[in-house]
């Protein structure tokens, strides 16, 4: 069965389930970020992967790129306002996670991404 293209929901989950792209956001909600930092962040992500994920992102208006003319050239990415709306998602995540499966992510969670600020 085919999704359906009028449902919030499976709209949603075209963006939002590909891989790595929540982790990006999780990511990104904590400020600006370059390149070489997002792909530390995300141990076992290719540069390619990195790079397609990120224009995929630009094209849905979730991530917004700021190129700096200097030398080198300085690039950063960041969530837009479509990106940040995204934020909830993963706090509902974080909170199931820690609920129900017990793990625990292993540094602290971005300010506003706190499990408590998701209702039960």
């Amino acid at each position: 069965m085919a999704p359906d293209p009028t449902c919030p929901v499976c709209r949603t989950a075209d963006i939002v389930c590909g891989k790595w792209t929540l982790l990006l956001v999780r990511d990104l909600a904590e400020g600006r970020s370059r390149f070489c930092e997002l792909e530390r962040s995300l141990n076992g992500i290719s540069p390619r992967t990195l790079s397609l994920r990120l224009r995929a992102l630009e094209e849905e208006a979730i991530v917004e790129r700021q190129t700096y003319a200097e030398v080198p050239p300085r690039v950063e990415y960041s969530l837009t306002a479509k990106g940040r709306a995204l934020i909830p998602i993963i706090e509902g995540m974080r909170y199931y996670g820690e609920r129900w499966l017990g793990a625990e992510c292993a540094t602290e969670p971005a300010v506003g991404l706190e499990p408590a600020a998701v209702a039960v």
